[in-house]
């Protein structure tokens, strides 16, 4: 088994399509775990606030078929429509093992995990003693360096009956 990690982002029907995604990723990986839900305004792309999290997880998948099985959660939930407002279910692999470098088209790991807050900020949350691999620095320990020039919060989301967002994350 594979431990993976996931970035997750939604910026329409946020609740509803990051919802979907996680029983959808329930339902084929082991031991899945979420950080914090946040909330972004976008990066990159132009519409509303973003909600996001990171998902760890273990797969015996490999990497091509992982990425095929996500594209396909994402199509499921109006990603790729025609007519699509906003997106609504982005999911990338951030960590696939201690993979680094270019596999099945895929560099690993995600470099998004460096430049956006909305990225490493959940990490750190989710596994702070986790190393990036090929900075030798813990999420914790990269989440302190990074600027706090993008702004994000935490939210109150419910998955399954269960809060991911933890009550003392939302009173700071």
């Amino acid at each position: 088994m594979t431990e993976i990690f996931l970035g997750l982002g939604s910026n329409h029907q946020r609740e509803q399509h990051l919802c979907a995604a996680l029983d959808a990723l329930a339902d084929f990986l082991t031991g899945l775990c979420c950080s914090p839900v946040f909330e972004s305004e976008p990066v990159g792309f132009k519409g509303g606030n973003f909600y996001n999290l990171v998902a760890r997880a273990q797969t015996d998948w490999p990497l091509a078929e992982l990425s095929k099985r996500l594209k396909t959660i994402e199509a499921d939930n109006g990603r790729y429509a025609p007519n699509r407002q906003g997106l609504p279910l982005d999911i990338d692999v951030l960590l696939y093992g201690d993979s680094v470098g270019t596999a099945q088209g895929i560099v690993l790991p995600r470099a998004e995990i460096l430049k956006n807050a909305f990225v490493l900020w959940p990490l750190a949350l989710l596994a702070p003693c986790h190393l990036h691999p090929g900075q030798n620095k813990t999420f914790a320990q990269l989440w302190q360096q990074m600027p706090k020039t993008q702004r994000l919060w935490p939210v109150a989301f419910n998955w399954r009956n269960q809060p991911l967002t933890p009550k003392a994350l939302l009173d700071r």
